[in-house]
């Protein structure tokens, strides 16, 4: 099989795709790399690497789709990307369709067979392909949340750890997911009070077992989180149901409890975010104030730190391209079930429900 690895064009996309190692792994088995030119640059990778490795290297993005049976990507296809794709490519990449009706129409017009990373689930209910980048943004969210309460950046001026003599900030965590531990584990690690609602007992139960003592655990309901509203520093936005859009836990009312310069952070904006007044933002502008709450919603957070997240990423996808640069994507699938929840439109046809459910689609789109 032809591998096409093309460069991130999306806003300060910084990752890519595979690493040398990868395509060091493809090449012993025969199959053919195409790396275009300086994609792997940002991720602390050159062309110089990738050609060592076995890859070929081509000046274009438009010829590393027009050459590949499948490409391996790390954000969705992006508007200058959609006529690139060709009918029955195998588009192997982070999608999230359920909050990009655009995207999902337009990979439908391509007749490709789009598998979503954050949709290969395993028999336990774990996502190995979003758990790495999950992970990174968790940690990432704190890191984060405490510079934009600094002043300079319009938040109320606080240091999210204290000091000696002065009390620590406090943290609201939505969610008890992959997202939400990391987060509660680097805000404890700063001294933070941290608070984390869920709706699952057995996640509460998780956290409260491996957190120190000033990390609780709460019932997530909107009385609840009404209440954490009211004296909350920073909240992070850790909601997932996987593949379809996230649901809305703060509304704009709830802004008012705030206080000015509280900060959110909203993990969830891949899927349409957990917070109603939650739009996409990039790296170049990734905040602005809504009712005095900064809100800090990056939609692609790990790219931030490149050379970690495509190291994280490529550890956990490169098992599931080696698989389906051998056998193809029908028997491939046929082979690993976790592998066939990742098919979410084959040909022009919807095949993941969460997305018809999304869109108010009928079963005539599947």
């Amino acid at each position: 099989m032809i591998i096409g690895i093309p460069k991130e064009i999306k806003n300060n996309e910084n990752r890519v795709g595979m690493t040398p190692a990868g395509v060091l792994e493809l090449s012993k088995l025969g199959h053919q790399v195409l790396v275009q030119s300086t994609a792997g640059d940002c991720s602390g990778f050159d062309d110089k690497d990738y050609h060592a490795a076995g890859a070929t290297i081509l000046p274009s993005i438009d010829r590393v789709y027009q050459q590949s049976d499948m490409i391996v990507k790390v954000k969705e296809p992006i508007e200058q990307e959609y006529d690139l794709i060709k009918e029955d490519q195998i588009v192997f990449t982070y999608f999230h369709f359920a909050s990009n009706q655009n995207l999902t129409e337009a990979m439908m017009k391509s007749k490709s067979v789009c598998i979503a990373y954050e949709t290969v689930e395993d028999e336990d209910g774990t996502l190995p392909l979003l758990t790495p980048m999950s992970e990174v943004a968790g940690r990432m969210a704190i890191q984060q949340g405490a510079k934009y309460l600094e002043k300079p950046v319009k938040g109320k001026g606080l240091l999210l750890g204290g000091v000696p003599g002065v009390p620590p900030g406090k943290v609201l965590v939505l969610g008890a997911g992959t997202v939400g531990i990391q987060a509660a584990k680097m805000a404890a690690g700063l001294g933070a009070q941290v608070t984390v609602l869920d709706v699952n007992m057995n996640k509460l139960r998780y956290v409260n077992d491996i957190m120190p003592s000033h990390v609780v655990t709460e019932f997530s309901n909107e009385y609840n989180i009404r209440k954490h509203l009211q004296t909350t520093d920073l909240v992070v936005g850790g909601i997932l149901i996987t593949g379809a859009k996230a649901p809305k836990l703060i509304t704009r009312d709830m802004l008012k409890l705030m206080q000015p310069g509280a900060v959110i952070v909203d993990v969830a904006v891949d899927q349409g975010g957990c917070v109603e007044t939650t739009r996409p933002t990039t790296h170049e502008d990734p905040a602005y104030i809504i009712d005095g709450v900064v809100h800090y919603c990056v939609a692609n957070m790990p790219g931030a730190v490149p050379y970690t997240s495509t190291l994280a990423l490529t550890n956990v996808t490169l098992p599931y391209v080696l698989k389906l640069a051998e056998h193809g994507w029908e028997k491939a699938c046929e082979k690993d079930s976790s592998l066939a929840k990742g098919l979410n439109i084959i040909n022009g046809k919807v095949v993941f429900e969460p997305i018809l459910e999304a869109f108010d689609w009928n079963k005539s789109f599947a």
